[in-house]
């Protein structure tokens, strides 16, 4: 059931950001660095040249990246109220991210192999084509990471509360409550953002390229070409790692920050005889967190209370509040 459809009484999970933005120009970016890629793979065998041979290869990866960026938006877009999802198929986005910086970390180390390779086994480069294939590919990363610059997904804008509460009797009076809560706030789209970083690792190689291009064609440097391999690789790399310690947590479910549930805890503690005594937050998409919430309490209050406790916390997006009332000084003791 669409989102539009539900009652108020019912609670959406759509946790799922549509990025038609970032999809439209994910597909231009990926038909540039199709184009070009095929040309300076020709060229770099050609004309001999390492560093742009390096660079079409390189851009060999980064167009199965964007085919995988384009995947996971259509995923999306297709699922968004896919209820076989518990928290709707936000995480796809995520996982391109995180497979596409595994693509760059390939892209890093082919670059290092075919470096290694060549400066075993020198050749003899035809500068003045190099140099030109090497600056129409540079162009073409310019123009694609202008395209893909705004790694944010702005689709969010307005602010939606939807409440589910239920009450239980068993040995211990349960309350729980439900809260889904849209800030309007900037979110990070990894999907464009690991497009953005290849098209940015894209341009760099073509960078190096053309630097050591132009060194063996004036000084006669030709070991630059080989060098200049080794420095993209390194570069390259490192953009890599950053991209999967920023994905892998939010698809393994990591906690949120110790900090953050702390302060958590504090103000549902705040009136001294409530205690927390189970408290799990974790990552449903890229920007949206849910927690389940455990208190125990001589004096239970509505579900309203607890959630006006966590209105200021704007990372909750889905929140459940168990409430477990008791008699006696051992349920609240420190």
């Amino acid at each position: 059931m669409h989102e539009h459809q539900l009652g108020n009484w019912q609670h959406s999970h759509d946790f799922a950001r549509i990025n038609r933005k970032g999809e439209r120009r994910t597909k231009w970016v990926l038909a540039l660095t199709f184009t070009t890629m095929l040309v300076e793979i020709a060229a770099g065998m050609q004309f001999h040249s390492m560093a742009l041979l390096a660079d079409g290869w390189h851009m060999a990866t980064h167009v199965v990246a964007f085919m995988i960026a384009i995947f996971a938006y259509r995923y999306s877009r297709i699922h968004q109220y896919d209820q076989t999802f518990a928290f709707s198929p936000a995480k796809v986005s995520v996982l391109g991210g995180f497979a596409s910086s595994i693509a760059l970390a390939m892209v890093a180390f082919v670059m290092v192999a075919d470096s290694i390779e060549r400066l075993l086994a020198p050749q003899v480069i035809h500068f003045d084509e190099a140099i030109l294939v090497a600056e129409v590919g540079l162009l073409v990363n310019l123009v694609s990471a202008l395209l893909l610059g705004d790694h944010h997904d702005h689709h969010h804008g307005s602010e939606l509360h939807h409440h589910h509460d239920h009450d239980h009797k068993h040995d211990h009076e349960h309350e729980h409550e439900h809260e889904h809560e849209h800030q309007n706030h900037r979110h990070h789209d990894h999907n464009l953002r690991a497009a953005y970083l290849h098209v940015v690792a894209d341009a760099l190689t073509s960078v190096l390229a053309i630097v050591a291009l132009l060194a063996g064609k004036y000084y006669d440097w030709v070991w630059l070409d080989t060098v200049m391999g080794f420095v993209g690789a390194t570069v390259i790399l490192v953009w890599a790692v950053g991209l999967i310690r920023d994905t892998s947590p939010i698809l393994l479910d990591q906690s949120i920050d110790s900090g953050y549930a702390a302060e958590i805890k504090a103000v549902l503690e705040q009136d001294g005889e409530c205690r927390v005594v189970d408290l799990h937050i974790w990552p449903v998409s890229a920007n949206h967190y849910a927690a389940i919430i455990g208190l125990v309490t001589q004096h239970p209050k509505p579900p309203q209370h607890y959630k006006r406790l966590l209105l200021g916390f704007h990372k909750l997006d889905h929140v459940t509040v168990e409430v477990n009332c008791c008699v006696g000084a051992d349920c609240v003791a420190e």
